[in-house]
Protein backbone atom coordinates (compact mmCIF):
# COMPACT_ATOMS: atom_id res chain seq x y z
CA UNK A 1 0.00 0.00 0.00
CA UNK A 2 1.42 3.83 -0.87
CA UNK A 3 2.54 5.38 2.27
CA UNK A 4 -0.10 8.13 1.19
CA UNK A 5 -2.55 5.95 1.73
CA UNK A 6 -1.72 4.50 4.65
CA UNK A 7 -0.92 7.78 6.52
CA UNK A 8 -4.29 9.14 5.57
CA UNK A 9 -6.25 6.03 6.76
CA UNK A 10 -4.54 6.06 10.02
CA UNK A 11 -5.05 10.41 10.51
CA UNK A 12 -8.67 9.96 10.54
CA UNK A 13 -10.19 9.88 13.47
CA UNK A 14 -12.42 6.82 14.34
CA UNK A 15 -14.12 5.67 17.36
CA UNK A 16 -12.99 2.08 19.20
CA UNK A 17 -16.24 -0.25 18.40
CA UNK A 18 -14.82 -3.50 17.87
CA UNK A 19 -12.85 -6.29 19.80
CA UNK A 20 -10.27 -5.69 17.83
CA UNK A 21 -9.48 -7.80 14.43
CA UNK A 22 -12.51 -9.72 13.76
CA UNK A 23 -11.64 -13.41 13.70
CA UNK A 24 -10.38 -15.41 10.48
CA UNK A 25 -12.35 -18.84 10.47
CA UNK A 26 -10.88 -22.21 8.21
CA UNK A 27 -14.19 -23.58 7.65
CA UNK A 28 -12.74 -27.01 7.12
CA UNK A 29 -16.46 -29.34 7.05
CA UNK A 30 -17.91 -26.74 4.08
CA UNK A 31 -14.18 -27.04 2.31
CA UNK A 32 -15.02 -30.61 2.16
CA UNK A 33 -18.45 -30.58 0.89
CA UNK A 34 -17.51 -28.28 -1.79
CA UNK A 35 -14.78 -30.71 -2.85
CA UNK A 36 -11.28 -29.37 -1.41
CA UNK A 37 -9.99 -27.96 -3.94
CA UNK A 38 -10.37 -24.40 -2.91
CA UNK A 39 -9.70 -24.09 0.68
CA UNK A 40 -12.66 -21.63 2.44
CA UNK A 41 -12.21 -19.20 5.71
CA UNK A 42 -14.33 -17.00 6.94
CA UNK A 43 -13.38 -13.23 8.13
CA UNK A 44 -16.19 -13.27 11.35
CA UNK A 45 -17.45 -9.88 11.00
CA UNK A 46 -20.63 -10.63 13.16
CA UNK A 47 -17.97 -11.60 16.28
CA UNK A 48 -16.92 -8.21 15.66
CA UNK A 49 -18.66 -6.54 18.58
CA UNK A 50 -20.11 -6.75 21.92
CA UNK A 51 -22.29 -3.87 20.41
CA UNK A 52 -25.81 -5.40 19.93
CA UNK A 53 -24.62 -8.26 17.99
CA UNK A 54 -21.99 -6.43 15.88
CA UNK A 55 -21.79 -6.55 12.33
CA UNK A 56 -20.56 -4.88 9.40
CA UNK A 57 -22.30 -1.49 10.16
CA UNK A 58 -19.93 -1.24 13.67
CA UNK A 59 -17.42 -1.00 11.65
CA UNK A 60 -18.36 1.55 9.62
CA UNK A 61 -20.00 3.56 12.23
CA UNK A 62 -16.61 3.54 14.25
CA UNK A 63 -15.47 6.62 11.15
CA UNK A 64 -18.89 7.84 11.41
CA UNK A 65 -19.72 8.69 15.10
CA UNK A 66 -16.20 9.51 15.31
CA UNK A 67 -17.13 12.40 12.66
CA UNK A 68 -20.41 13.25 14.65
CA UNK A 69 -18.83 13.78 17.98
CA UNK A 70 -16.47 16.19 16.51
CA UNK A 71 -19.07 17.91 14.97
CA UNK A 72 -20.46 18.65 18.47
CA UNK A 73 -24.16 16.33 17.35
CA UNK A 74 -26.09 14.52 19.88
CA UNK A 75 -28.43 12.46 17.60
CA UNK A 76 -27.87 9.92 15.15
CA UNK A 77 -30.75 9.82 12.17
CA UNK A 78 -30.39 7.09 9.82
CA UNK A 79 -32.71 4.73 8.08
CA UNK A 80 -33.38 1.23 6.74
CA UNK A 81 -36.32 -1.74 6.25
CA UNK A 82 -38.08 -2.84 9.39
CA UNK A 83 -35.54 -5.88 9.86
CA UNK A 84 -32.71 -3.13 9.53
CA UNK A 85 -29.23 -4.48 10.59
CA UNK A 86 -28.14 -0.78 10.27
CA UNK A 87 -30.24 1.17 12.09
CA UNK A 88 -29.84 -1.54 15.07
CA UNK A 89 -26.00 -0.99 14.95
CA UNK A 90 -26.88 2.83 14.46
CA UNK A 91 -29.05 2.73 17.98
CA UNK A 92 -26.29 0.67 19.46
CA UNK A 93 -23.40 3.01 18.70
CA UNK A 94 -24.95 6.03 19.48
CA UNK A 95 -26.22 4.13 22.72
CA UNK A 96 -22.60 3.52 23.60
CA UNK A 97 -21.72 6.75 22.88
CA UNK A 98 -23.54 8.74 25.12
CA UNK A 99 -26.09 9.78 21.94
CA UNK A 100 -29.55 9.04 21.37
CA UNK A 101 -30.97 7.73 18.18
CA UNK A 102 -33.42 8.23 15.47
CA UNK A 103 -34.23 5.51 12.73
CA UNK A 104 -36.71 5.58 10.21
CA UNK A 105 -37.76 1.94 9.27
CA UNK A 106 -39.28 1.57 6.22
CA UNK A 107 -41.51 -1.30 4.51
CA UNK A 108 -38.21 -2.09 2.21
CA UNK A 109 -39.31 -5.62 2.45
CA UNK A 110 -43.53 -6.71 0.57
CA UNK A 111 -43.63 -9.25 3.30
CA UNK A 112 -45.39 -9.92 6.87
CA UNK A 113 -44.99 -12.42 8.20
CA UNK A 114 -45.66 -12.84 12.02
CA UNK A 115 -43.98 -10.92 14.37
CA UNK A 116 -41.91 -9.66 11.39
CA UNK A 117 -41.76 -5.90 13.33
CA UNK A 118 -42.11 -6.99 16.74
CA UNK A 119 -39.06 -8.99 17.06
CA UNK A 120 -35.35 -9.54 15.37
CA UNK A 121 -33.70 -6.27 15.10
CA UNK A 122 -36.46 -3.64 15.55
CA UNK A 123 -37.01 -5.72 19.09
CA UNK A 124 -33.11 -4.62 19.86
CA UNK A 125 -32.84 -1.27 18.96
CA UNK A 126 -36.35 -0.57 20.54
CA UNK A 127 -34.98 -2.19 23.74
CA UNK A 128 -32.19 -0.02 23.53
CA UNK A 129 -34.35 3.29 24.23
CA UNK A 130 -34.11 4.12 20.03
CA UNK A 131 -36.93 6.17 18.54
CA UNK A 132 -37.99 3.70 15.80
CA UNK A 133 -40.31 5.14 13.04
CA UNK A 134 -41.98 3.19 11.28
CA UNK A 135 -43.42 3.75 7.55
CA UNK A 136 -44.75 2.41 4.34
CA UNK A 137 -41.80 4.00 2.07
CA UNK A 138 -40.53 0.80 -0.42
CA UNK A 139 -36.79 -0.64 -0.81
CA UNK A 140 -34.22 1.90 -2.11
CA UNK A 141 -30.11 2.72 -1.51
CA UNK A 142 -30.89 6.54 -2.19
CA UNK A 143 -31.20 9.25 0.47
CA UNK A 144 -35.07 9.52 1.73
CA UNK A 145 -37.26 12.21 2.60
CA UNK A 146 -38.83 10.53 5.47
CA UNK A 147 -34.67 10.59 6.98
CA UNK A 148 -34.73 14.62 6.16
CA UNK A 149 -38.29 14.96 7.92
CA UNK A 150 -36.61 12.76 11.39
CA UNK A 151 -33.57 15.42 10.91
CA UNK A 152 -35.48 18.36 11.33
CA UNK A 153 -37.33 17.06 13.77
CA UNK A 154 -34.26 16.96 16.22
CA UNK A 155 -33.26 20.18 15.24
CA UNK A 156 -37.18 21.32 16.21
CA UNK A 157 -36.52 20.23 19.42
CA UNK A 158 -33.49 21.88 19.89
CA UNK A 159 -31.08 18.64 19.40
CA UNK A 160 -28.09 18.66 17.15
CA UNK A 161 -28.66 15.51 14.34
CA UNK A 162 -26.14 13.94 12.35
CA UNK A 163 -27.45 12.09 8.85
CA UNK A 164 -26.40 8.27 8.44
CA UNK A 165 -27.37 7.69 4.70
CA UNK A 166 -28.99 3.90 4.65
CA UNK A 167 -26.18 1.16 5.40
CA UNK A 168 -23.46 4.31 6.50
CA UNK A 169 -22.82 3.61 2.71
CA UNK A 170 -23.35 6.93 1.05
CA UNK A 171 -20.99 9.11 3.11
CA UNK A 172 -17.49 10.47 2.47
CA UNK A 173 -16.16 8.30 5.14
CA UNK A 174 -18.70 5.00 4.38
CA UNK A 175 -15.98 3.54 2.41
CA UNK A 176 -13.40 3.69 5.32
CA UNK A 177 -14.27 0.84 7.25
CA UNK A 178 -13.61 -2.01 5.41
CA UNK A 179 -10.84 -0.30 3.37
CA UNK A 180 -9.42 -0.95 6.85
CA UNK A 181 -10.20 -4.22 7.41
CA UNK A 182 -7.89 -5.16 4.24
CA UNK A 183 -5.26 -3.34 6.41
CA UNK A 184 -5.75 -5.57 9.41
CA UNK A 185 -6.50 -8.55 7.53
CA UNK A 186 -2.82 -8.22 5.61
CA UNK A 187 -1.49 -8.26 9.58
CA UNK A 188 -3.58 -11.25 10.10
CA UNK A 189 -2.42 -13.11 6.89
CA UNK A 190 1.27 -12.11 7.61
CA UNK A 191 0.56 -13.67 11.20
CA UNK A 192 -0.82 -16.61 9.75
CA UNK A 193 1.40 -17.37 6.61
CA UNK A 194 -1.83 -17.51 4.67
CA UNK A 195 -2.70 -15.15 1.42
CA UNK A 196 -6.56 -15.00 0.37
CA UNK A 197 -6.53 -14.23 -3.34
CA UNK A 198 -10.36 -14.26 -3.56
CA UNK A 199 -12.84 -12.26 -0.90
CA UNK A 200 -16.16 -12.83 -1.33
CA UNK A 201 -19.00 -10.17 0.12
CA UNK A 202 -22.59 -9.15 -0.22
CA UNK A 203 -23.20 -6.13 -1.75
CA UNK A 204 -26.69 -4.34 -1.14
CA UNK A 205 -26.28 0.25 -0.28
CA UNK A 206 -22.32 -1.05 -1.58
CA UNK A 207 -19.33 0.43 0.97
CA UNK A 208 -18.60 -2.56 2.86
CA UNK A 209 -17.80 -3.93 -0.81
CA UNK A 210 -16.45 -0.72 -2.04
CA UNK A 211 -14.20 -0.16 0.77
CA UNK A 212 -12.68 -3.80 0.42
CA UNK A 213 -12.54 -2.48 -3.48
CA UNK A 214 -10.18 0.37 -2.50
CA UNK A 215 -7.98 -1.68 0.03
CA UNK A 216 -7.35 -4.55 -2.64
CA UNK A 217 -6.38 -2.01 -5.39
CA UNK A 218 -4.08 0.11 -3.02
CA UNK A 219 -2.41 -2.69 -1.62
CA UNK A 220 -1.47 -4.14 -5.25
CA UNK A 221 -1.31 -7.52 -4.56
CA UNK A 222 -3.95 -8.76 -7.44
CA UNK A 223 -6.45 -9.58 -4.82
CA UNK A 224 -9.95 -10.35 -6.46
CA UNK A 225 -13.03 -8.55 -4.76
CA UNK A 226 -16.46 -10.35 -5.52
CA UNK A 227 -19.45 -8.45 -4.71
CA UNK A 228 -22.80 -10.60 -4.46
CA UNK A 229 -25.68 -8.54 -5.17
CA UNK A 230 -28.43 -8.88 -3.10
CA UNK A 231 -30.61 -5.37 -3.73
CA UNK A 232 -32.12 -6.96 -6.72
CA UNK A 233 -31.60 -3.48 -8.15
CA UNK A 234 -28.01 -4.53 -9.66
CA UNK A 235 -27.31 -1.33 -11.65
CA UNK A 236 -28.13 0.92 -8.82
CA UNK A 237 -25.85 -0.99 -6.41
CA UNK A 238 -22.83 -1.06 -8.91
CA UNK A 239 -23.03 2.66 -9.60
CA UNK A 240 -23.24 3.50 -5.62
CA UNK A 241 -20.53 1.24 -5.44
CA UNK A 242 -18.33 2.14 -8.04
CA UNK A 243 -19.24 5.81 -6.69
CA UNK A 244 -18.37 5.09 -3.37
CA UNK A 245 -15.07 3.24 -4.27
CA UNK A 246 -13.78 6.00 -6.25
CA UNK A 247 -14.61 8.91 -3.56
CA UNK A 248 -13.28 6.84 -0.90
CA UNK A 249 -10.14 6.01 -2.63
CA UNK A 250 -9.56 9.86 -3.73
CA UNK A 251 -9.82 10.51 0.33
CA UNK A 252 -7.17 8.66 0.66
CA UNK A 253 -4.63 9.02 -1.95
CA UNK A 254 -5.63 11.26 -5.20
CA UNK A 255 -3.29 8.70 -7.48
CA UNK A 256 -5.56 5.61 -6.63
CA UNK A 257 -7.34 5.03 -9.54
CA UNK A 258 -10.52 2.43 -9.40
CA UNK A 259 -11.02 1.10 -12.81
CA UNK A 260 -14.47 -0.16 -13.86
CA UNK A 261 -13.13 -3.65 -13.96
CA UNK A 262 -12.25 -3.63 -10.27
CA UNK A 263 -16.11 -3.60 -9.32
CA UNK A 264 -17.47 -7.17 -10.09
CA UNK A 265 -21.11 -7.71 -8.97
CA UNK A 266 -22.63 -11.13 -9.81
CA UNK A 267 -26.52 -10.39 -9.78
CA UNK A 268 -26.78 -14.49 -9.98
CA UNK A 269 -28.13 -14.89 -6.45
CA UNK A 270 -30.44 -11.91 -5.28
CA UNK A 271 -33.71 -14.16 -5.92
CA UNK A 272 -35.16 -10.46 -7.93
CA UNK A 273 -35.59 -8.82 -4.98
CA UNK A 274 -34.18 -7.61 -1.80
CA UNK A 275 -35.42 -9.19 1.27
CA UNK A 276 -36.82 -12.24 0.25
CA UNK A 277 -34.92 -15.66 -0.11
CA UNK A 278 -35.65 -18.52 -2.52
CA UNK A 279 -34.81 -22.04 -2.64
CA UNK A 280 -31.07 -21.24 -3.05
CA UNK A 281 -31.42 -18.69 -0.17
CA UNK A 282 -32.23 -21.77 2.22
CA UNK A 283 -30.20 -24.17 0.79
CA UNK A 284 -27.05 -22.23 1.49
CA UNK A 285 -27.79 -21.38 4.59
CA UNK A 286 -28.55 -24.53 5.49
CA UNK A 287 -25.26 -25.86 3.94
CA UNK A 288 -23.36 -23.37 6.25
CA UNK A 289 -24.78 -24.35 9.49
CA UNK A 290 -24.74 -28.19 8.68
CA UNK A 291 -21.42 -27.90 8.02
CA UNK A 292 -19.18 -25.62 10.62
CA UNK A 293 -22.49 -24.35 12.03
CA UNK A 294 -21.66 -21.27 11.13
CA UNK A 295 -25.17 -19.15 10.77
CA UNK A 296 -26.26 -16.70 8.12
CA UNK A 297 -29.25 -14.81 7.39
CA UNK A 298 -32.14 -14.69 4.60
CA UNK A 299 -31.25 -11.16 3.35
CA UNK A 300 -27.39 -10.45 3.03
CA UNK A 301 -25.27 -13.44 4.21
CA UNK A 302 -27.73 -16.30 2.81
CA UNK A 303 -27.08 -14.53 -0.47
CA UNK A 304 -23.64 -14.54 -0.58
CA UNK A 305 -23.29 -17.79 0.65
CA UNK A 306 -25.01 -19.00 -2.03
CA UNK A 307 -22.96 -17.26 -4.48
CA UNK A 308 -19.36 -18.08 -2.98
CA UNK A 309 -20.83 -21.60 -3.23
CA UNK A 310 -21.83 -21.78 -6.87
CA UNK A 311 -18.69 -20.17 -7.73
CA UNK A 312 -16.77 -22.68 -5.99
CA UNK A 313 -18.69 -25.71 -7.64
CA UNK A 314 -18.29 -23.62 -11.34
CA UNK A 315 -14.62 -23.36 -11.06
CA UNK A 316 -15.00 -19.04 -11.54
CA UNK A 317 -13.09 -19.31 -8.15
CA UNK A 318 -10.40 -21.78 -9.36
CA UNK A 319 -8.71 -24.76 -7.73
CA UNK A 320 -5.64 -24.37 -5.38
CA UNK A 321 -7.41 -21.06 -3.80
CA UNK A 322 -7.92 -19.70 -0.69
CA UNK A 323 -11.11 -17.79 -0.74
CA UNK A 324 -12.45 -15.47 2.40
CA UNK A 325 -15.95 -15.32 2.98
CA UNK A 326 -16.52 -11.63 4.39
CA UNK A 327 -19.71 -12.53 7.23
CA UNK A 328 -21.21 -9.46 7.25
CA UNK A 329 -23.50 -10.46 10.47
CA UNK A 330 -27.30 -10.23 10.13
CA UNK A 331 -28.38 -13.01 12.40
CA UNK A 332 -30.79 -10.99 14.28
CA UNK A 333 -33.42 -10.70 11.52
CA UNK A 334 -33.24 -14.63 11.22
CA UNK A 335 -35.95 -14.41 14.02
CA UNK A 336 -38.48 -12.72 12.09
CA UNK A 337 -38.46 -15.41 9.52
CA UNK A 338 -39.18 -18.35 11.04
CA UNK A 339 -42.04 -19.07 8.17
CA UNK A 340 -39.21 -19.58 5.82
CA UNK A 341 -37.72 -22.53 7.43
CA UNK A 342 -40.52 -25.05 8.17
CA UNK A 343 -39.98 -27.91 10.71
CA UNK A 344 -41.81 -31.49 11.11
Amino acid sequence: MSKTYKTKLASIPKENFLFGPSPVQYLPNLTTALGGQVKVYAKREDCNSGLAYGGNKVRKLEYLVADAKLKGCDTLVSVGGVQSNHTRAVTATAVASGMTAVTVQEKWVPIDPPLYAETGNILLSRIMGGDVRLNQEDFDIGHKAATEQAFKDVEARGGKPYYIPAGASDHELGGLGFTNLVVELAEQEAAQGIYFDTLVVCSVTGSSHAGLIVGAVAEGKGRKVIGIDASGKVEATRTQVTRIARNTAKLLDPELVIKDEDVILDDRFNAGIYGIPDEQTIKAIEMAARTDSMITDPVYEGKSMAGMIELIKEGTIKPGSNVLYIHLGGQPALNAYSSYFPHN
